[in-house]
C-alpha cells in the first residue's frame, strides 16, 4: 500500500477517502505518538475527484413528481426540488417552517449550523396546503408538529424513506438517469441558472458559502453551453464576414 517514498500507491485499490483516513492515523503516529516529525514529511492526502452531478431535465422533474408514491411524498419531493433543500432538510421541517405569510420556509441549523430561509412559490404552497388538508383528514399532522410525519406521527418521515420514493419514482415514470438524494437539489439549482437567475442569488438559496461551490452547476448548465458562440462559430463567421450566432 506504500511505495518507497512512504506514499499511499493509488493502485492498491482503495478509494481517495479511505487513502486519507489512513494518511491521517500514519500522521499521528509519527508526529504525536513517535514525535518522529521527520516521517510523516512524505505523506500527502489524496484528491478527491469531483463528478459533475447528475441533473433531470424540467420535463423529467414534473414526471418525476406526478409518479411519486402519494400526495406526501409529491408534496417531500416538491420541497426538495421546489426550494432546494436536502433530504435531511425536507425530513425535519416542522408545520411552522412554512410562512405563507413571507412566502419562505425556515431551515433551521443548515449546513454550517446556521438558519436560513428558502424560498416558497406559490405552487409549492398550494401543493403543501393539498397535503395538510389530507394530512390533517388522516389525523396525522399534529399541531406545531412534524410536515412530514411519519407512522407514529410524532417522528418524522426519515431521509432514506424519501430517497426510496424518489427511486420508485424515477422508475415508475420511466427515468434512466441515476437518481439520488440530491438529484432534485441539483436540478433546483440547474434550472434556475438556465432561466437567467443570477448565481449570487441561488449561492443565498442554497445556503452555500462559497460561490465557486455553486458554480459547479454551470457546468451542467445547458443553456449556458449552448449560449457560448465557440472560437470555431467565430472564425468561421470572420471568414463569411458575419457576426457568429450568441
Amino acid at each position: 500500500m506504500c511505495g518507497t517514498s512512504g506514499t499511499l500507491l493509488p493502485s492498491s485499490g482503495v478509494g481517495p477517502a479511505t487513502i486519507n483516513s489512513t494518511v491521517s492515523a500514519l500522521r499521528f503516529l509519527f508526529t504525536v505518538t513517535l514525535n518522529r516529525r521527520d516521517l510523516s514529511r512524505t505523506l500527502v492526502n489524496t484528491r478527491n475527484p469531483r463528478k459533475l452531478p447528475d441533473v433531470l431535465s424540467v420535463e423529467e422533474a414534473a414526471r418525476l413528481l406526478e409518479a411519486a408514491p402519494g400526495i406526501k411524498y409529491k408534496a417531500a419531493l416538491g420541497v426538495a426540488y421546489g426550494a432546494g433543500l436536502r433530504f435531511s432538510k425536507v425530513a425535519h421541517l416542522k408545520i411552522d417552517d412554512i410562512d405563507s405569510t413571507r412566502m419562505l420556509i425556515r431551515v433551521e441549523q443548515g449546513k454550517g449550523r446556521k438558519d436560513r430561509n428558502a424560498m416558497l412559490s406559490p405552487q409549492l404552497l398550494e401543493l403543501l396546503r393539498l397535503w395538510w388538508r389530507e394530512g390533517k383528514r388522516r389525523g396525522v399532522m399534529l399541531p406545531h408538529g412534524w410536515l412530514f410525519p411519519w407512522r407514529s406521527r410524532t417522528d418524522p418521515i426519515s431521509s432514506r424513506q424519501l430517497h426510496r420514493a424518489v427511486q420508485e419514482a424515477a422508475e415508475v415514470a420511466g427515468i434512466h438517469k441515476r437518481v439520488s438524494p440530491h438529484t432534485l437539489r441539483h436540478s433546483f439549482d440547474t434550472h434556475l441558472l438556465e432561466d437567467g437567475t443570477d448565481i449570487r442569488v441561488i449561492q443565498v438559496l442554497l445556503g452555500h458559502s462559497k460561490l465557486e461551490t455553486t458554480a459547479l452547476y454551470a457546468k451542467v448548465s445547458t443553456r449556458t453551453i449552448h449560449a457560448v458562440a465557440g472560437p470555431l462559430d467565430r472564425l468561421m463567421a470572420l471568414t463569411e464576414g458575419k457576426s457568429p450566432d450568441p
